[in-house]
């Protein structure tokens, strides 16, 4: 019943796109298909703008890391609340003129008419898909994880990923891909591309605003199920003020006497441990041989909690006669092993970082950075350049601001909560959002309601990557091939060439993300800052100081990037994973920021002016 529900919803969806393809045939294919005609008006606006900015991230990593650290992810989301009254009240309506006055469809294409500069508007298209291209990966991850979540145990599902397996197994790139991950990212990202190709920027905004409404209603009701099921929010905190964080280990799997030869255990797969009462989780798919060979030890989470324990026993499989014997000394966190209450603290548990997850410098740096790097966002410029007027924008800020307070402060409660209805995610904690929605309509005696939650998150991550593919091909397209490689091509080989860049980034977004990193937010937030610090100061002082030149910009953009890259770098090197370097433990974002503003001030105050008559067209007689 999920499936057929969740059917029903997609169903939902290609129609809309296959109106919205129906309705701008007769317009203009560049502005209809990127800009929906500049005619989008308020509850399209605000729904549009907050789906998209409601990303897989909000709705799979967001969680993950409430899961994972518990109620101090809410100082770490806060800023999310005044990013509507920051980002649109800072630059939407100046954008709207000046993207007007240019006649511009894209934000590069701004940059360019703006300054009358071909390498600006190159520059901020190639730092566009750069950046871009991570969203990308992170949204078709979390597709593919949701689907896999919605389709497990579904019969023919499970015969369709044998025959993946099958036939991909010893393949070069795709050899050691997860059977069930790669069946359910083609189908996903096929899905998207189809739609995005096929209906252009008013399909995005028709199945945003669905989609905005599916999410909404989805976080309601999963409150509401939560609730009633931990018995209340202050019978919840106790039960978490009582958690410690889990251990991992590495284990052998044994079969007992009389087993068949070989056991196949799923990832996940909960499993008692020799000689006593306690359980561990699976963090890999493992085969058991019966026959005298000694099995390979493999990792695994060790539950530490009481309650916890309780309900992972009543969870391990009475028909699978395995048992696990630990190797070594189990590997604890870093901060927060064995203290009671670290889930309803400040800083929270951290795996890697003595000091805790969240310090106060670093809660400070993150309220500026999701408002500040929102507001640097080109897929929020865009939807700025489209609204029909001021009135739409001065309703939309409160409507977009009522609808993340709607969304944020639940999905805390809902996924701190989580830790009681479902201990040992932390293997796969991005996927805790779809087994939340499929164990709550269970608990509830009400499964087919699993498919339309599972609708929410999945229609967050569809309204982004069907914006950031626009994003993309519009950046080719229009910034590159119509401005620099053939400015009279016809509306014919425009079409043309956009439906085939769009699939190709679809394409390798599905190659880029074979093998993804461990946590989807680290993509998001990656990608949020390069973005926000290549282009927040740049377009701040393209808006609104006469005085800023092309160099000046490109200065901006090339060194707000290289500053969030170089501290990256050093992260990596410093940890070996995909982290940033926090200096003075702020988020490089800010330093990127600051290393902007320097760059373009002075960089315009030595190169020459621009035309005066190119001054006087964007802010008049001065």
């Amino acid at each position: 019943m999920a499936l057929v529900s969740f059917g029903i919803y997609l169903a939902f969806v290609f129609l809309l796109a296959i109106l919205a393809n129906r309705v701008g045939k007769s317009k203009s294919f560049v502005s209809e298909y990127f800009l929906g005609s500049k005619s989008i008006g308020l509850w399209a606006f605000a729904l549009t703008y907050a789906a998209t900015a409601a990303s897989g991230g909000s709705f799979m990593g967001f969680p993950s890391l409430i899961y994972t650290h518990g109620w101090v992810v809410a100082w770490w989301i806060a800023g999310y609340m005044v990013v509507p009254i920051i980002a649109l009240g800072l630059l939407a309506k100046r954008l709207n003129q000046v993207g007007r006055i240019a006649g511009a469809i894209t934000v590069p294409e701004l940059l360019r008419r703006r300054f009358e500069s071909r390498m600006v508007g190159n520059l901020a298209t190639a730092v566009v898909i750069f950046f871009m291209f991570f969203y990308l990966m992170a949204q078709f991850k979390a597709g593919a994880e949701i689907m896999a979540t919605l389709l497990d145990g579904v019969p023919v599902y499970q015969e369709f990923v044998i025959a993946v397996e099958s036939v991909t197994t010893g393949l070069p790139l795709i050899g050691e891909a997860k059977a069930d991950y790669l069946l359910c990212l083609i189908v996903f990202a096929v899905s998207v591309i189809v739609y995005t190709t096929f209906g252009g920027f008013r399909a995005v905004v028709w199945t945003d605003v669905m989609q905005g409404i599916v999410m909404g209603i989805g976080v309601v009701v999963m409150l509401v199920l939560v609730l009633q099921q931990v018995g209340g929010l202050r019978n919840a905190t106790k039960q978490l003020d009582e958690m410690t964080p889990p251990k991992f280990v590495k284990v052998v799997l044994s079969a007992s006497p009389g087993a068949s030869e070989e056991i196949r255990l799923p990832r996940g797969a909960w499993v008692f441990v020799e000689g006593g009462d306690d359980v561990v989780r699976l963090d890999s798919a493992a085969v058991i041989q019966n026959s005298g060979e000694k099995n390979e030890a493999i990792e695994a989470l060790l539950i530490t909690t009481p309650s916890a324990k309780e309900r992972a026993r009543k969870k391990v499989g009475e028909d699978v006669p395995v048992v696990a014997a630990i190797q070594g000394e189990p590997e604890g966190y870093a901060y927060g092993d064995g203290k009671k209450g670290v889930y309803v603290h400040a800083p929270g548990p951290d795996r890697k970082s003595s000091s805790g997850f969240l310090g106060v410098m670093l809660a400070l740096s993150f309220f500026a950075f999701w408002n500040f790097s929102g507001a640097g966002q080109p897929s929020y410029m865009v939807r700025q350049m489209a609204f029909r007027d001021t009135p739409t924008l001065r309703r939309s800020i409160v409507m977009v601001a009522f609808y993340f307070s709607l969304i944020y402060f639940p999905l805390v409660i809902i996924f701190t909560c989580a830790r009681i209805l479902l201990p040992g995610m932390e293997i796969h904690s991005d996927r805790v959002m779809p087994e939340m929605a499929a164990v709550l309509t269970e608990n509830a005696g009400v499964p087919w309601l699993a498919g339309l939650l599972v609708a929410a998150p999945f229609a967050a991550v569809m309204s982004s990557v069907d914006s950031f593919l626009l994003l993309v091909s519009s950046g080719v397209v229009r910034d590159i091939y119509q401005e620099s490689i053939n400015p009279n091509a016809s509306e014919k080989q425009i079409k043309r060439l956009t439906y085939i860049v769009t699939v190709t980034v679809g394409v390798l977004g599905v190659i880029a993300v074979i093998y993804p990193v461990k946590f989807l937010q680290d993509l998001i937030v990656f990608a949020s800052g390069g973005l926000g610090g290549c282009f927040l100061m740049p377009m701040i002082f393209t808006l609104f100081w006469p005085r800023t030149t092309a160099k000046g910009v490109a200065a901006g953009i090339v060194s707000g990037g290289v500053t969030l890259l170089v501290l990256y770098l050093i992260g990596f090197f410093q940890t070996g994973s995909f982290k940033e370097y926090r200096l003075l433990n702020l988020h490089p974002f800010v330093w990127s920021v600051v290393v902007s503003t320097i760059a373009i001030f002075f960089v315009s105050r030595i190169t020459p002016r621009i035309p005066e008559a190119l001054k006087e067209r964007y802010f008049g007689k001065l």
